[in-house]
Parts: structure tokens; sequence; C-alpha cells
């Protein structure tokens, strides 16, 4: 049951990762701090000061350059990639004692999959944003993405059975709609 609850946290805190890829980590740094979070054998430098601080530092910056117009959506396009990359490493970090190859094919997987999915889906959301209101409505949707990381973060590390139930909802609601879209003839795609 402990590992199933770690691969829950690991995996709530990947596709927090798709919000914003830093926010996740600090909280995991603080947590791990506070005694409220057991890395892995291996990840425990994501719980050291060091860590801590660069983390925070990474964090301040990724959130104030999303409230930069036109620098956000530039952001993204780094953020794709590197949500993956840390919700592989978050999942990794949370699981112990099983295979390595179990434990990075699940993280590639269930982490990196749960964080590219938010991240792409965010990224579709702020790019409809910017084509609609010229950048302008851009600063409520990171606002909105930042809240989520955050809220995400908390959840997954304190009630991750809630994080995951969340998580597996908010992953099929987007994949539901991709396909639905992807159902629709052409001509109707391009009217709605």
């Amino acid at each position: 049951m402990e590992t199933m609850m770690a691969i829950f946290i690991g995996i709530g805190l990947s596709a927090t990762c798709g919000f914003r890829i830093f926010v996740p980590l600090l909280g995991m740094s603080i947590a791990h701090q506070t005694g409220h979070l057991t890395l892995s054998p291996g990840f425990e430098w994501i719980g050291s000061w060091p860590a801590g601080i660069a983390f925070a530092v990474a964090a301040v910056v990724e959130v104030g350059g999303y409230y930069i117009p036109w620098v956000d959506n530039l952001l993204d396009s780094v953020a794709t990639p590197g949500a993956v990359v840390a919700g592989t490493i978050v999942t990794a970090s949370m699981i112990g004692d099983v295979s390595p190859f179990l434990r990075w094919s699940l993280a590639l997987i269930a982490g990196g999959g749960a964080a590219g999915v938010i991240q792409g889906s965010s990224m579709l959301v702020r790019g409809v944003s910017a084509a609609s209101t010229g950048g302008a409505g851009n600063p409520a949707v990171s606002t909105l993405e930042l809240l989520a990381s955050i809220a995400g973060t908390v959840v997954s590390i304190l009630l991750p059975v809630v994080a995951i139930a969340l998580v597996v909802l908010i992953v099929f609601i987007i994949l539901r709609r991709i396909l639905r879209m992807r159902a629709r003839p052409a001509d109707q795609r391009n009217v709605q």
C-alpha cells in the first residue's frame, strides 16, 4: 500500500509539473525538509537546501515569465519537454522498492505522460487566449495555472488518492475532447 501511495503522489506531482515545472519540485523539497515526504534513495538531493533554494528561484522566474505577454508563449515551447522530463523525475523520485526498469517505465509513461498532457493542454489554452485577446487574457490563464500548480502540489502530498482521481479525471476529459474534435468533419472544426 505504501508503494501505491508513493506512486499516486508521484503521478499527482508530475501532473502539476504540466502547469508549472518548478512549483511541484519546490513543494517536494519543502515537504521533504519538514518530514512530510520521503524521497526514494538517490533522489534525496531534491530535499536539500541548495536544491530548495534553486527551485524557489526557478519557480519565481518561471511564474514571472508567464506574466509577460508573448514571453509566456515562448516559455511554453521550452516548458513542454521540460515538463515531461520533470514529471518523469518526480514520479521516479517517489517510487522506492521496485526494479529500476519498472521505476523508470512507470515514471516515463505515467509521470511524464501526465505532465505532457497537462502542459500540452495549457499551451493550447494559452494559444487560444493569445489569439483571441491579443495576449491580454494570458495573465488570467497564467494565474489559474499557478493556482492549479500550487493546489495540485499540496493535494498530491497531503491527499494522494484525491490527487490521482483528479489527474485521471482531467486527463480523461482532455483526451475525450481531443477525440471528439478529431471525429468532427474538417469543415465543422474550422467553424467552432
